[in-house]
């Protein structure tokens, strides 16, 4: 999960121009010079959130069957790049692989928001477990929800990069707490 967190945010901070700018995916579209290592880190990023799923097997089956289909989701966002820009509608022109890297990260994206609170609200996990569920998921569904708008009536830009950057850090800092509270075996009770 670090490792694949580590490349994308290198690969996205050392290319050229502001990292502020534009979409995180942009930094996976041809013609970019670390473009093959942040889609490695993000299909790295994947595997972890499928190992997390298989860590906490014990759990009640939707978290792990979720946390799957989020790495799923995750790996297809990583394997189908978006093109120049990352253009969306209805402000660009768009192409399949567009439409389909944009639709897997925002269904994973969604998934994974599901089971933060599912794991919020379910007394399997310990309290620190829960916690860290419960503030994710305050953070990241208005997160999203401003994204979403962004996208919709604004486009690309400097206000969704920001709030997108913003999502991405509560999304993996909440993965990688999960990781350490399961590897701690604090987080179910078992």
């Amino acid at each position: 999960m670090l490792a694949g967190s580590v490349t994308m945010l290198v690969a996205l901070v050392a290319s050229p121009g502001s990292w502020l700018l534009g979409y995180v995916s942009e930094a996976g579209t041809a013609g970019r010079p670390f473009a093959v290592a942040y889609r490695c880190g993000l299909v790295l990023l994947a595997a972890g959130v499928a190992l997390l799923g298989l860590a906490l097997r014990p759990a009640p089956q939707p978290v792990a069957a979720l946390l799957g289909a989020a790495a799923f989701l995750a790996a297809v966002s990583g394997v189908v790049p978006c093109t120049n820009q990352c253009p969306l509608p209805p402000f660009e022109p768009t192409t399949v692989s567009d439409v389909v890297h944009t639709a897997a990260s925002i269904a994973g994206m969604a998934v994974l928001a599901g089971v933060m609170a599912m794991i919020a609200f379910s007394s399997f996990f310990r309290l620190a477990a829960r916690r860290l569920s419960a503030v994710a998921t305050l953070i990241l569904v208005p997160l999203s929800a401003t994204l979403g708008l962004v996208m919709l009536l604004v486009g690309r830009g400097s206000a969704g990069a920001v709030v997108e950057r913003l999502a991405l850090t509560v999304a993996v800092a909440w993965l990688i707490g999960m990781c350490n509270l399961t590897i701690l075996r604090s987080s179910v009770k078992v």
